[in-house]
């Protein structure tokens, strides 16, 4: 994106993608996706909370007002889901018996199961069946960008299985098994409000919200070790979702220098008004608790995919199996835990000890191509556009692409069109980024003081 036709919008789209990719790699490790329902009725046409309550008041004849009724009385949609659970088993035992499987109706049956068993149903009939279903032609490109990004983990409070369709190679984890099992794992996907697989896992009511808040600080405490090490991306949410402002509350507890903005949170928010000319803020402000608030990273984009391909540019992963992850550290957990394997490994110790001394032999025990062109090659050009102009003493990428242009406009070289000493294009799926070595900083710097400079593309 460089020369005099690049607009406002493009220069926000490669300075965010850069820090992206820079954060990602500064960090060493995939990120972690929490995804909210407006990613859901994106790419399935879900249905919003109010959409879902009013499918509910349709098929119960129990629920003989308007939605509209409920939520003036009861305000909430966690309470009017209570009423709805109470009024739904009264119409089960009744006219609506034909509605449930006869197992609903044995003993130890919990009472809010048939509002839940509807929830489900609804959702369930609204999952398309592939990936490839999903979403619309004009989609494509960003559900194909989202498949790539190879999350560490993927966090919901979605109870429909999209997700599983999007990410196959990732375990579902369902409510409360979140505090059960390994305390390290990889390619999961934890469903912390439940799952349309196990309706009865749902949160949804006053009651399950409740029981849910008793047990949030160690599910917190959980979540918290993934957010202190890992790039984090909320999706389909609003900032003013409780569900992030109850998480963010959280990690700012848990930040040693408050006030700033959190270097590895990003918020993905869709506005459709963007044009070529736009500019939007790369920061937002969210209130949590006790007139308390966080400032986070802000992204906003009427097509994902730009987005999507910055969290999936991290070649080192890019071809690694999560669910390959996932089994190796079990094993290797076990073998930690446990005096005696429960398991048989097919390999000896000699491959084992030949693999931990021997880098290339390492990676491929895990599944990870050698990896050493790409390190070397990021070694000699390390620096982003971003990066340039901060050592220059600016922000953003603008004054180290605005001497880039200068240096073409006064020698006809363009720095960016090939791979030369100062500069090195990496192509990450659909997108290339840009990268430049330490010569090219000398260069920028003399350019900058109106010194005089010299190219060598040899």
């Amino acid at each position: 994106m460089s020369g005099e036709q690049t607009t406002k919008f493009e220069r926000y789209v490669e300075e965010i993608s850069e820090d992206i990719t820079e954060t990602v790699k500064t960090m060493g490790c995939q990120p972690i996706l929490f995804i909210g329902s407006g990613l859901s009725r994106r790419y399935m046409s879900a249905p919003s909370w109010d959409e879902l309550l009013a499918h509910l008041a349709d098929q119960c004849s129990a629920i003989d007002k308007g939605l509209g009724f409920y939520r003036q009385s009861l305000k909430s949609p966690m309470k009017i889901g209570e009423e709805f659970a109470r009024l739904y088993q009264e119409w089960a035992w009744d006219a609506g018996s034909n509605e449930f499987p006869s197992e609903m109706f044995a003993d130890g049956v919990d009472a809010q199961a048939y509002l839940k068993f509807k929830v489900a149903s609804h959702l369930r009939n609204l999952t398309p069946a592939a990936a490839s279903d999903l979403g619309s032609a004009d989609q494509r490109a960003e559900i194909d960008a989202l498949c790539r990004i190879k999350p560490h983990a993927v966090i919901t409070t979605n109870y429909d299985q999209m997700l599983e369709l999007v990410f196959p190679n990732h375990e579902p984890i369902v409510g409360q098994q979140l505090l059960k099992g390994l305390q390290l794992s990889v390619g999961e996907i934890y469903k912390i409000h439940g799952s349309i697989e196990d309706h009865e896992s749902i949160v949804f009511t006053q009651t399950d919200y409740d029981e849910f808040s008793k047990k949030k600080k160690f599910l917190s405490a959980k979540l918290l070790t993934f957010f202190n090490e890992h790039p984090l991306i909320f999706i389909g949410y609003s900032a003013s979702d409780p569900n992030i402002q109850s998480i963010l509350s959280d990690i700012d507890e848990a930040l040693p220098v408050k006030g700033g903005v959190i270097p590895n949170v990003y918020i993905l928010e869709w506005n459709d008004t963007i044009d070529q000319e736009a500019n939007p803020a790369r920061e937002k402000v969210i209130p949590t608790s006790e007139g308390r608030s966080v400032r986070v990273k802000l992204i906003e984009a009427s097509d994902f995919t730009w987005v999507f391909n910055a969290f999936a540019a991290n070649p080192v992963l890019n071809d690694v199996n999560p669910r390959v992850l996932r089994s190796l550290i079990a094993r290797s957990y076990n073998m930690v835990r446990h005096d005696i394997p429960t398991m048989t490994v097919e390999a000896d110790f000699q491959m084992l000890d030949q693999a931990v001394s021997d880098s290339d032999s390492f990676a491929k025990l895990f599944g990870i191509a050698n990896i050493g062109d790409y390190s070397a090659a990021s070694a000699q050009y390390p620096l982003s556009a971003t990066q340039l102009t901060r050592h220059l003493g600016g922000t953003g990428s603008y004054l180290a692409v605005s001497l880039l242009r200068k240096i073409k406009e006064e020698t006809g070289v363009d720095i960016k069109a090939s791979d030369n000493r100062y500069h090195r294009a990496e192509q990450v799926n659909t997108s290339t980024f840009h990268k430049y070595s330490p010569d090219m900083l000398v260069v920028l710097r003399k350019l900058h003081a109106g010194e005089s400079y010299e190219l060598n593309m040899e």
